[in-house]
């Protein structure tokens, strides 16, 4: 494990001081966890990025006209 000293605005730090502790965890938790969401929202989109390029031009806009334009079932819905 390493440490890295971080500089931030006042606002910031009281912002996440107050979310850590209603979440009832520490502002280095806080942090680690919002670097690791930011690094794999980051990712998954550079990976889509790849896989889309490795596509053929046209190949989504095919699966979307088989989906059709067909209303829904009438059984098929959200139920809570």
């Amino acid at each position: 494990m390493s440490s890295y000293a971080l500089r931030l605005p006042e606002s910031l730090k009281l912002a996440a001081k107050r979310i850590a502790a209603a979440d009832d965890t520490t502002m280095n938790q806080f942090f680690v966890v919002a670097i690791a969401e930011k690094i794999s929202a980051m990712e998954t989109a550079k990976f889509f990025e790849q896989r889309a390029a490795l596509g053929k031009a046209g190949t989504a806009q095919r699966a979307w006209d088989k989906v059709g334009a067909s209303t829904a079932l009438p059984d098929d819905n959200w139920s809570q």
